[in-house]
């Protein structure tokens, strides 16, 4: 049996923790929901949800860690016999989603090499990103390399590989993400018909809540995609909060770091659109708000760093380093779920599991780049959207594997185990854990209600409910 290690300080802890959090989902769809749904309106509803919603399932499983001192594989089994089942389900979540976070991270790489190397304006090119995964090996490759970063940290242990990982790459994440949005905000553009466009101007758009034309339609569809964007964003529900949970020492002041987690998380998601919202809308207006994902991240902001002239590439830069540390924090995250599950449940060191879950990550991940040239295909998903082998695992993991787990746990600890078990773990040390109503509130009816609802607008089933009455 191996022994279990943990964080060295509480600060170690909030800073892994909310690397995870801090990922692609804050960086290209945070800014696009933040625009499409009334600005300064999904921001408050997005606050609302982090200090209810997103604090009841943070602690829960935070809490499940530390209490079981085991992975998401073993823990559930562990806190009520018969549950074991549910740890599968909340670890096959980061095996699915790690192959395809390291193609992406491998596009990453790609872009930042192209912007470091002041070749900015071919990425702006169109077409560019297209033929870039559209080719048979270097995709591949670039994803090996991501893939290699992130399994050498987790082989150095949770110290010297995790936790030093984080208080390196978080703190320069931030720097760079409050850097680049204070930049964009000074930013200034006039189209050829006289049209000048700044910054300050796309800000208002973000902060400034828009209720002009609000139906009560409109209105849910805010709810949904705020409570969405916070469910995938704190890492909920992939088993990876369990994970860092069992390394968080018993004496640690948990109600505390989950603050900072919340904190931490909706800060950058705030900087994030700060820092796009202002650049987009200088350069492209209203209408190129409309994009979110890869979409936005590489095909419509290298054209505007490409319009900035010679500081483009050097902004362009620092924006793709900001986005490779989210990136590699998030996988790291990922990867630490599923090989500490094997380290618990077959008893195998921390090299043996790195190097299986490496080996297999490696595999599908070269699928799925191979799956815009080789292996291409189209299959529309019962949500109705035309996918390819990426999409298909992503649809699989976060729009019904995730809400699934989410939902199993609340039932588990708001009915079966009861919520007195999680709050006396977060209090055990003396420490008294604030919103104690409200977390029991929430875990027994509100958040399982709330998770149903995405359950079912996430896999399409809500629209095809709707469309009967």
């Amino acid at each position: 049996m191996n022994k279990r290690n943990s964080f060295k300080g509480s600060i170690g802890f909030v800073l892994a923790a909310a690397g995870s959090a801090v990922g692609l989902g804050n960086i290209w769809r945070f800014p696009y929901l933040a625009a499409k749904d009334g600005g300064g309106l999904f921001l408050v509803i997005y606050l609302v949800f982090a200090v209810s919603f997103g604090f009841t399932l943070l602690t829960t499983e935070i809490a499940i860690g530390r209490k079981t001192k085991q992975s998401p594989l073993t823990a559930y089994a562990k806190l009520k016999k018969g549950w074991g089942p549910l740890g599968v389900v909340a670890s096959l979540v980061p095996i699915i989603i790690l192959p395809y976070y390291c193609a992406i991270g491998g596009w990453v790489i790609k872009y930042f090499f192209v912007f470091l190397t002041g070749h900015g304006m071919e990425a702006a090119a169109d077409g560019y990103f297209n033929g870039f995964i559209s080719k048979e090996s270097e995709p591949v490759i670039l994803m090996f390399i991501f893939l290699f970063a992130t399994a050498f940290i987790i082989y150095r242990g949770v110290n010297k590989g995790i936790e030093s990982m984080s208080k390196i790459l978080m703190p320069i994440l931030l720097l760079l993400v409050v850097g680049i949005a204070i930049y964009s905000l000074t930013m200034q553009h006039t189209d050829a018909d006289g049209t000048t466009r700044t910054g300050l101007q796309g800000l208002k758009i973000m902060f400034i809540p828009d209720i002009s034309n609000l139906t009560f339609g409109k209105f849910f569809q805010v709810l949904i995609d705020a409570m969405g964007q916070l469910f995938y964003s704190l890492s909920v529900a992939m088993g990876i909060m369990v994970a860092y949970g069992s390394y968080v020492p018993d004496d640690a002041n948990m109600p505390r770091s989950i603050n900072q987690i919340e904190i931490f998380d909706t800060l950058v998601a705030a900087l994030a659109g700060t820092m796009i919202i202002p650049a987009v809308f200088t350069f492209m207006g209203q209408e190129g708000l409309s994009q979110s994902g890869p979409g936005l991240m590489f095909v419509a902001l290298p054209k505007i760093f490409a319009q900035m002239g010679v500081i483009g590439n050097v902004i362009g830069c620092l924006f793709f380093a900001m986005v490779l540390f989210a990136a590699l924090t998030s996988a790291v995250s990922l990867m630490e779920a599923v090989v500490s599950g094997y380290m618990d449940k077959f008893h195998w060191s921390r090299t043996k599991a790195t190097a299986a879950e490496g080996i297999f990550t490696f595999v599908i991940g070269a699928v799925v780049c191979l799956g815009y040239n080789v292996f291409y295909f189209t299959y529309t998903l019962p949500n109705g959207s035309k996918a390819q082998i990426l999409d298909i695992l992503d649809y699989i993991s976060n729009n019904a594997l995730m809400p699934i787990a989410a939902i199993a746990t609340c039932i588990l600890v708001g009915w079966v185990i009861k919520p007195k078990a999680i709050i006396e773990e977060v209090e055990k040390n003396g420490v008294k854990m604030g919103r104690k109503r409200l977390y029991t509130v929430m875990i027994k009816y509100i958040a399982p209600a709330l998770l149903f609802v995405l359950f079912l607008k996430s896999v399409g089933l809500f629209d095809f409910i709707a469309n009967l009455f």
